[in-house]
């Protein structure tokens, strides 16, 4: 089974992104694993993660473990 191609997959990006900004999209694997790829370069290379990868990046985010340095969390 060959992986499905960028234009056949259902692409989600955040609330906060404005229409005019570029943002990270993501799409849902049927493997439970999700793709990356950014919104204004919709042809460019997509980046696949397993469902074990993204869950750790998950978490890591929930946890404030990759906010900018001198940032603080309300």
């Amino acid at each position: 089974m060959s992986a499905p191609k960028p234009a056949e997959l259902q692409w989600f990006k955040a609330r906060a992104s404005t229409s005019g900004n570029g943002c990270v999209e993501i799409a849902h694997l049927a493997d439970g694993g999700v793709a990356v790829r950014h919104s204004r370069k919709p042809d460019a290379e997509v980046i696949r993660y397993t469902a074990f990868e993204w869950d750790c990046f998950l978490d890591g985010v929930r946890n404030g473990e990759f906010d900018r340095p001198g940032t603080s969390r309300v």
